[in-house]
């Protein structure tokens, strides 16, 4: 059993795309890169893994992902397609009884969205994993739902920063060291299930009694509301409601 830290550069640019069809659920954020450590029990590095990917979904570099990463359309042209990368990525692993190490959720959902799409084998990632951000936060006693940024974290522990934020590589680095610090043998590891579909309450449907709001403003100004003010009152509270007007 190993333990695998890695951590994803993402791009999503739907101007781009040649196949979008206006429906933003089929498409993921597409990795552009994946930077990894791998650990054995012990917690030693046993090899680290930094590959670029060729974008097939987008075909440029949203200027913002530019900006964050420094990552360019140039650069990635070059680069294998997430097929090929994650082939090599799935024999860094080494087999699916390894536990993924993540900073956050979103990387571990968009590697599989991303074997999704691409109608690959999803069956050589590891299920089993560990999100160390509420580890963190508990290892400061702080709310357990306290989501620090990765960067937070490193300079609350006091890990020397020598490389830039926002890459894969640099980021997986750093979380490395964050789990180094703050490993338990008592930490349980979860399991991901790539096909849960969270189901968020549909809200009731709430609404507002006219009869009841005009009587409080008559109560108010101590008379009856003409025909004119209730319908005045009744829009404004309509336009009210749609937030448009809010500072």
């Amino acid at each position: 059993m190993n333990f695998i830290i890695f951590d994803l550069e993402l791009n999503q640019d739907f101007s781009s795309s040649d196949n979008f069809d206006g429906k933003i659920s089929s498409f993921p954020f597409e990795i552009i890169q994946i930077g990894a450590v791998k650990l054995d029990k012990d917690l030693k590095t046993m090899a680290t893994f930094n590959r670029f990917v060729k974008p097939t979904i987008y075909q440029k570099i949203s200027p913002f992902i530019a900006s964050l990463t420094g990552i360019t359309t140039e650069q990635l042209i070059k680069e294998e397609p997430f097929p090929a990368v994650y082939q090599s990525y799935a024999e860094f692993i080494g087999g699916a009884d390894s536990i993924f190490c993540i900073w956050g959720m979103s990387d571990i959902k968009e590697i599989f969205n991303n074997v999704k799409y691409h109608h690959i084998n999803p069956e050589l990632l590891p299920k089993r994993y560990l999100n160390l951000q509420p580890f963190m936060a508990s290892h400061f006693n702080l709310p357990k739902k306290t989501m620090l940024r990765l960067q937070h974290a490193v300079e609350l522990l006091r890990i020397p920063m020598t490389q830039p934020f926002h890459d894969a590589f640099h980021d997986a680095y750093y979380t490395t060291q964050v789990f180094k610090k703050i490993y338990h043998p008592s930490m349980e590891p979860k399991l991901y299930d790539p096909s849960h579909i969270r189901i968020r309450p549909k809200l009731q449907k709430r609404e507002i009694d006219f009869d009841q709001l005009i009587k409080q403003f008559e109560k108010m100004y101590a008379r009856e509301m003409t025909a004119e003010e209730q319908s005045m009152i009744s829009l404004a509270y309509k336009m009210g409601r749609t937030t448009q007007f809010l500072k």
